[in-house]
């Protein structure tokens, strides 16, 4: 039998990446030929252009600040807006790109994110190669489970630049659940806390008989370990210009000086009570500090509550408690501090698993994906989930959610509109993600027209709208016209993703504005109702005004005068519906007249016969 092409397994990380692969004892690493494993997510440039990856560009990063890059992870899929915070603490420049995307300037060159972390994807590939003799062209990479479309796409870009056929994006606390998965229990209900250098998810699966159903996701794509550097940063400079003068800055250099001794100290503070610091500033001047962890931990004390945060809402989304929750499993290297494991044991009330290395879990979990994808490994299934709601923007600018918040993916999703002036010939087909019921409170991911539409009465043409996430997460959305079957599609690419602030507020403000958001909603229903039954009306009147009597009129344009001022003045939604279904039993003369009249041409000229064909035949 011919052996089947290799698909690797990659972990692209904030802070290191590394690849593996499925060997039929089960997963293993790629080491390079000095037997390490992790490559570290940094990128150098030479004045030549001589690129550097990995270890030795992280070595030589101070004498080469400005053309170090590193954390480019935080940079994927974001505008240079999104990242406005935390370009203070990078050396390196960081300019606007196309489309106002956020990408870096080394040496005079501008160069996107997805650019840079295909060169790391390169550096995996090529060890890859070399450890296993073979061409490597396809691959599984994973990313943070909250990674929106644009951040998703933008990885998939970076596998494609790296000459890597991308055959499946997967979250990366599923990736660990299924390295974690493979001998575990046959049924089991697991959290992944994942917490990196740059990212932080939780996620919960149900594990039965070889099937990984994701429950729920949550998370910030902007918390992590180097948040926590940042922490001892800010310390550290704090003291050194109460120490030395406030007016002493610190230039690229020092800044990546000052994040590798940040790096370092973090580590040991993981392993002993105390980390000492001594920075030598020149012209006699030597910073020296022994930092204990007891400071340490109260400095990130915030960011850890932030992550536990995520999980009671990961928990709820599942309707799940704590208790019922029968493994927590620790992915990350900052799921290494003491405070987090602490912390995590506290919140589930068990001792979190760490029997697998948790630098390697991911990708040793995107090698198991890979096997299953190669066929080694047909006895499992995985089933992820979408993170935010997916809809479009309807008429009176409501959101119409078609595919919910942490529904298995993949998944497809179709519902049936119409149109809403009589003639219309196009429709804009805004496609909106968010947790609220109003378009302008949710996120534009993007836009399409259909066009081509027969002129047709108003609400007479059937658009079906149908959204399809495929496996890697990635939307397309078609549109089609059933009657004309005129169509019209669009593979979702957002120009950046999510910041911060707005990935807290889809979900927190979803629960908060709940109550107000399903009123507002409602109430454009009712009007788009309203607008339709008033029509109706109209048309009505002007074909049949004469059979009302006088008081049948005089009622009719009460209730109708009544339903068009609701409609311009009312916030009720209930007292507007009323006053619809008034007017339209109001019109209830002129609708059983065009009944009628409907019914008279159909049969006129018909015998009884004709209606009936039982009628005059044998039983």
């Amino acid at each position: 039998m011919e052996k089947q092409p290799t698909i690797l397994g990659i972990d692209l990380g904030t802070t290191n990446s590394l690849g593996a692969i499925m060997k039929d004892a089960g997963p293993e690493v790629i080491a390079d030929a000095d037997g390490e494993s992790l490559v570290p997510s940094v990128i150098a440039f030479d004045s030549e252009g001589k690129v550097t990856v990995g270890t030795a560009a992280r070595a030589h990063a101070v004498e080469n600040p400005l053309a170090t890059v590193f954390s480019i992870k935080r940079l994927m899929g974001r505008s240079l807006s999104d990242v406005r915070e935390d370009l203070t603490h990078l050396p390196y420049a960081v300019v606007a790109g196309p489309r106002g995307s956020a990408c870096v300037n080394v040496n005079g060159q501008v160069r996107a994110p997805q650019e840079l972390s295909a060169i790391v994807l390169r550096e995996i590939q090529s060890r890859a190669a070399a450890a296993l003799g073979e061409q490597i062209t396809r691959a599984v990479i994973t990313v943070p489970a909250y990674f929106d479309d644009a951040q998703r796409h933008a990885t998939r870009e970076a596998g494609q630049l790296a000459g890597l056929e991308v055959l499946r994006i997967v979250n990366e606390p599923t990736a660990a659940a299924l390295a974690y998965g493979l001998d575990r229990q046959t049924d089991a209900t697991i959290a992944v806390y994942d917490l990196g250098g740059g990212t932080f998810d939780v996620s919960i699966l149900h594990v039965s008989e070889g099937v990984f159903q994701v429950l729920s996701t949550n998370g910030d794509t902007r918390l992590g370990g180097d948040d926590f550097d940042r922490e001892l940063i800010d310390l550290i400079t704090g003291e050194i210009r109460e120490r030395f003068g406030r007016e002493i800055t610190f230039g690229p250099a020092t800044r990546q000086a000052l994040r590798n001794f940040a790096e370092a100290a973090k580590i040991r503070l993981s392993q002993r009570e105390t980390a000492d610091v001594r920075i030598d500033l020149g012209d006699g001047r030597v910073y020296t500090r022994a930092i204990t962890r007891e400071e340490f931990e109260a400095r990130i004390q915030s960011h850890v509550d932030h992550t536990l945060e995520h999980c009671r809402r990961a928990l709820s989304d599942a309707k799940l408690t704590a208790s019922e929750i029968d493994e927590v499993i620790l992915v990350g290297g900052s799921t290494r501090i003491p405070l987090v494991r602490r912390a995590v044991e506290e919140l589930f009330q068990r001792r979190p698993y760490t029997a697998i290395d948790p630098d390697r879990v991911v990708a040793l979990g995107a090698a198991v994906q890979a096997g299953i994808l190669a066929g080694r490994k047909r006895d499992t299934l995985l089933l992820d989930v979408t993170p935010l709601s997916l809809g479009i923007e309807t008429l009176g600018g409501a959101m119409g959610k078609l595919i919910m918040r942490n529904s298995t993916i993949p998944r497809t999703a179709t519902e049936t509109f119409t149109t809403s002036v009589d003639g219309q010939t196009s429709v804009d087909i805004n496609i909106l993600q968010g947790e609220r019921e109003l378009a302008e409170d949710c996120r534009l991911l993007g836009k399409f027209q259909l066009t081509g539409i027969p002129p047709m009465p108003a609400g007479a043409p059937r658009i079906q709208v149908t959204f399809l996430i495929d496996a890697n997460g990635i939307l397309n959305v078609s549109a089609r016209e059933e009657r004309s079957g005129r169509a019209a599609a669009v593979q979702v690419t957002p120009a950046a993703g999510l910041t911060k602030e707005e990935i807290g507020r889809v979900v927190k403000e979803s629960v908060r504005h709940a109550r107000r958001d399903m009123t507002a909603h409602r109430l454009i229903d009712v009007r788009n109702e309203s607008h339709r039954v008033l029509g109706a009306i109209d048309k009505a009147l002007a074909n049949a005004a004469d059979i009302l009597t006088d008081e049948q009129r005089r009622k009719l344009d009460a209730a109708v005068e009544r339903v068009r001022t609701l409609m311009d003045t009312n916030d009720d939604p209930d007292e507007l519906y009323r006053a619809m279904r008034d007017a339209n039993d109001a019109a209830g003369p002129l609708t059983r007249y065009q009944m009628d009249e409907v019914l008279s041409k159909t049969f006129r000229g018909k015998s009884a016969k004709d209606l009936d064909p039982r009628i005059g035949t044998e039983e």
